[in-house]
């Protein structure tokens, strides 16, 4: 099973219990900062309450208040108090005198007191002893029950709330994550009709800069990107099916030709003089038949994206240039000063010779063609021009696509229409290209090659 496989669990039932996760997370949190804020700030308030009551009876006791008088003003709001004066009476009460820090009796008992002023914390009780103006000893207890209570009181209500408000999330998440989740039904439905054969529609998304939105876009990409594929595969397959309808029409020509003729010779027995001719002709048409089946084999290493293995040595461009001219034949002239560069002198050749021979073919019986080799930066130039017909501009980058033959160049033996593709082809292998330049008149074709070859 491949690990990168993608997971397909239902995204709304995942996002539902993402959000209701983290939803009980919150509540939980909620909770307890609640309880524990809430049960500090009520012992708190208990604390400061004994503090003020001591501060009263205090108070009090200077203005001559009697020991009875000052017990009921602190007595009440779950606050008790014991007043035990300097001669040992005590006035007031608790029910259950708290233990001490030690945990021995509480106050009156031979055991350890709490230090007084300070509020000591009993677990059930906060206790405060204070001593007063008169010499008397006020004992403050309050009661922490209420408090209990309340929090605990607090805490049912909290989970209570939060259960229910889990359970109308619950309920209303999944729909509202499905209206949520809408765009993806859209992209579905999108992608389930361009299976059915509509190619055309697209989702465009209005907020593009959003998740939903980058994600469509991205469909839409994608989209564009199949059809351009499927649109290149079919012309790729049209291009395949018109050459090799181009490649049969024109080797049955020559080799109807080379038939004809070995069978006149067989058959007839002609003279001498007509015996040669007709085996030279069948000879030539042979020639073209091997050159156009090598083109086509070039072709198809090109179109492989294979590229061709160079010999790399020291070419004089300008050599090489006057070496095809005479071999293409026509009024070719080759003019400029010897240009060295790091190249395959045969591919040199043969983009020459391509170049050459489409120039020579547009020309005519009485044009002239041209070539002008120099020397132009880091790359060495061979323009090639000639007094043909030329090359509309909008024609300009097509000749270089493979079986284009311009009308002009098929009224006078046009090739096969693979010359200039495989010309650029072994330029561009070398580093360099082929163009198809402006020219007032005519046709001008550049060939650019680096002096020097990168190393690889």
């Amino acid at each position: 099973m491949s690990g990168d496989g993608l997971a397909t669990a239902s995204l709304r039932r995942r996002v539902s219990l993402l959000v209701l996760a983290l939803l009980a997370v919150l509540l939980v949190v909620l909770g307890v900062t609640v309880d524990l804020a809430l049960g500090a700030q009520l012992r708190s308030d208990l604390r400061d309450r004994l503090v003020d009551r001591a501060e009263i009876a205090a108070t009090l006791v200077e203005q001559g208040r009697t020991d009875e008088q000052v017990v009921a003003a602190v007595t009440g709001d779950t606050v008790q108090a014991l007043l035990q004066t300097a001669d040992g009476e005590e006035v007031g009460g608790i029910p259950d005198p708290p233990a001490g820090p030690a945990g021995g009796p509480g106050p009156g008992g031979p055991a350890e007191r709490p230090d007084p002023g300070q509020v000591q914390d009993t677990g059930d009780a906060y206790v405060l002893q204070e001593e007063l103006p008169d010499g008397a000893r006020i004992t403050l207890v309050a009661d922490q029950s209420p408090i209990t209570d309340a929090v605990t009181q607090l805490r049912w209500v909290l989970a209570v709330a939060a259960a229910v408000t889990l359970l109308l999330a619950a309920a209303l998440v999944s729909g509202t994550v499905g209206v949520g989740l809408r765009p993806l039904g859209r992209m579905t439905g999108l992608a389930r009709s361009i299976t059915s054969g509509d190619r055309g529609r697209r989702l465009r998304p209005d907020r593009p800069h959003t998740e939903l939105g980058r994600t469509a876009a991205a469909f839409d990409d994608m989209l564009d990107e199949l059809e351009g594929a499927e649109r290149q595969a079919r012309r790729a397959e049209a291009g395949m099916r018109d050459l090799l309808g181009d490649a049969a029409h024109e080797l049955r020509t020559p080799l109807a030709a080379v038939q004809a003729s070995v069978e006149t010779v067989l058959r007839g027995d002609p003279p001498r003089e007509r015996r040669e001719e007709l085996l030279a002709g069948a000879v030539r048409e042979l020639r073209r038949s091997a050159r156009l089946v090598g083109d086509l084999l070039d072709v198809a290493r090109l179109d492989a994206g294979a590229a061709p293995e160079l010999a790399l040595q020291d070419v004089d461009l300008t050599a090489v240039a006057r070496a095809v001219a005479g071999r293409v034949g026509g009024a070719v002239q080759v003019t400029g000063h010897p240009v060295l560069l790091s190249a395959d002198a045969d591919r040199v050749a043969q983009v020459l010779d391509n170049l050459l021979r489409n120039a020579v073919r547009a020309a005519g019986p009485d044009g002239q063609v041209r070539v002008a080799v120099h020397r132009e930066g880091p790359d060495a130039v061979a323009d090639v021009t000639d007094d043909g017909p030329g090359v509309p501009e909008a024609d300009r980058e097509r000749v270089f696509e493979r079986l284009v033959r311009l009308d002009a160049a098929r009224s006078r033996d046009g090739g096969a229409g693979l010359g200039l593709p495989i010309a650029r082809g072994h330029a561009r292998a070398h580093g360099g290209d082929v163009t198809c330049e402006p020219c007032t008149a005519g046709a001008h074709f550049r060939l650019r090659l680096p002096v020097s070859q990168p190393t690889a």
